[in-house]
């Protein structure tokens, strides 16, 4: 099993579409690095539907020493940075990243990524989730970045697409 280093984006939207357990049941334990629990404590304390941190025992808080990190690119946010930072110190590990810089600059470093869509899908391939539609929409409703071309795709990967 690959060490999972998570990024924001896929803990807060699993979460708010009632996801979240999904990345310990086909994952174990989850790493994540100090700037990402930073981001969410912020955003809880702002009001947005999230997770308390303290309460999720299959979460592994960890420090990301400033010598291992990634170089400052502009529209990378400090998570998607220490996440990926991360994941070069630790063998074997799989980023769950949403953003499309943070995901390119993961496969020019070969990183092996998934993110909230491939979450659901391993859910589902797993038996854990019943049908993504419903998930998609939820998503949809939370402003998550979803094009048609890629809704039809995960649609037609769990023979959901309609005919």
């Amino acid at each position: 099993m690959p060490n999972v280093i998570t990024d924001t984006s896929p803990i807060q939207y699993l979460y708010q579409i009632a996801q979240l357990d999904l990345l310990p049941m086909l994952y174990g334990q989850v790493r994540m690095p100090q700037a990402v629990a930073d981001e969410l404590m912020q955003g809880y304390v702002q009001g947005i539907s999230l997770p308390n941190l303290d309460s999720l025992s299959w979460i592994r808080l960890c420090a990301v020493l400033s010598s291992s990190l990634i170089p400052n690119i502009k529209n990378l946010g400090v998570g998607e940075r220490e996440a990926l930072s991360l994941a070069m110190t630790i063998p074997d590990s799989l980023v769950t990243l949403d953003d499309a810089l943070a995901r390119s600059y993961a496969q020019q470093l070969n990183i092996p990524i998934t993110g909230t869509l491939g979450v659901l899908l391993k859910g589902k391939q797993a038996g854990y989730v019943d049908t993504i539609a419903p998930l998609l929409n939820e998503l949809d409703a939370l402003n998550f970045r979803l094009s048609p071309a890629t809704r039809a795709a995960v649609l037609r990967l769990t023979n959901e697409y309609p005919r």
